[in-house]
């Protein structure tokens, strides 16, 4: 079994509230959280789910579970990350499975290095 298959085999679950029903989904499913003003989506490769959440409160219990913050409004599950590229801004640009883009800006590009236990290759981590 594969690293990421591992960690979502053994990844915790969340209850959410949606029509009426309390629907259980494996955070490590969850690839993006989204603030949409006093809302969140919570999104998954096949669905999204709109919830009444502040990014924050999310943030703060999802940081133990794999999830970091890029944006003011956006948080991203570590396992899910599967390309970053630098900008010209100083900003950088994070691709997560299934094609999506997001910006990562500089206030919060610090939390990219907790995106794996250990970088290889040549030269150093821009983030300083």
């Amino acid at each position: 079994m594969g690293l990421q298959a591992l960690a979502k085999s053994q990844c915790s679950r969340v209850a959410i509230k949606v029509r009426g029903k309390i629907l259980f989904i494996n955070l490590g499913d969850v690839v993006s959280i989204q603030a949409n003003g006093k809302y969140i989506w919570l999104r998954r490769n096949a669905s999204s789910y709109l919830l009444r959440e502040s990014i924050s409160v999310v943030a703060e219990r999802l940081e133990t579970h794999g999830f970091i913050r890029i944006h003011r409004s956006v948080l991203v599950n570590t396992s899910c990350v599967e390309e970053i590229r630098p900008l010209s801004t100083g900003e950088y640009r994070l691709r997560v499975e299934g094609g999506k883009e997001y910006t990562v800006t500089r206030t919060y590009k610090k939390n990219l290095k907790s995106l794996a236990e250990f970088w290889i290759g040549t030269g150093t981590f821009p983030c300083g």
